[in-house]
This record gives C-alpha cells, sequence and structure tokens, in this order.
C-alpha cells in the first residue's frame, strides 16, 4: 500500500521559513516525478513545483520561485520543500504526490497523495 505523509508544517511569522517534508513508503518511488501543491481554503489546488526522478530538473510555480527549493533524497524515499521569505498569501494546506506520467504541473498527472500539511503564515 503506497502511502505518502507530509510533515514540517505549521504557524510562521511572514518572512520566515518553514521547510516540508514528504517521506513515501509502500514502493520506491526513485524513479518518478515527486511534487507540491498547495490548497487554500476555496480555491482549486495549485500546483508549486516538482522535481524530476534524476532530482537535477525542478520546476516551480511563478509565486513560489526564488523563494521556494524543492529536492529529494531517493535513499530515503523523501522529497522536501524550503519554503523561504513566507508571505500570508502562502496560507494553505500543502500536499505532496508523485506522478507517473511526463506532465508535472496539473494534479491530474498524480496518481498518489499525501494528506496534506497545514502551513500559516501570519502578517
Amino acid at each position: 500500500q503506497v502511502q505518502l505523509v507530509e510533515s514540517g508544517g505549521g504557524l510562521v511569522q511572514a518572512g520566515g521559513s518553514l521547510r516540508l517534508s514528504c517521506a513515501a513508503s509502500g514502493r520506491t518511488f526513485s524513479g518518478y516525478t515527486m511534487g507540491w501543491f498547495r490548497q487554500a481554503p476555496g480555491k482549486e489546488r495549485e500546483f508549486i513545483a516538482a522535481i524530476l526522478p534524476s532530482g537535477i530538473s525542478t520546476y516551480y510555480a511563478d509565486t513560489v520561485k526564488g523563494r521556494f527549493t524543492i529536492s529529494r533524497d531517493n535513499a530515503k524515499n523523501t522529497v522536501y520543500l524550503q519554503m523561504n521569505s513566507l508571505k500570508p498569501e502562502d496560507t494553505a494546506v500543502y500536499y505532496c504526490a508523485i506522478s507517473n506520467s511526463y506532465c508535472y504541473s496539473m494534479p491530474t498527472c498524480y496518481v498518489y497523495w499525501g494528506q496534506g500539511t497545514q502551513v500559516t503564515v501570519s502578517s
């Protein structure tokens, strides 16, 4: 059974940093693209970042580019999201996911999802 578990969310002041982790279990995901999405109340799930299996190629939404960094440790079956210079508009539930296709920016690209971790940024 595939399971993704996010951790590292919490409450932080604007300008602060958080590091999210997503641990995968149930199979090895070193050959798959992994991504992060977020969803704020009343809004659609939004693509944040993705990382290809090699860990070399990464992609970001314009809203987080330069502030967030995605990385992965294939030996630990874990993907990370380092979030710096956080803004109140970054407040959302953050989800990690695994893609089994060549696309990465749409939720429909992903087949496995975690339960999410809340990030709240106060002004």
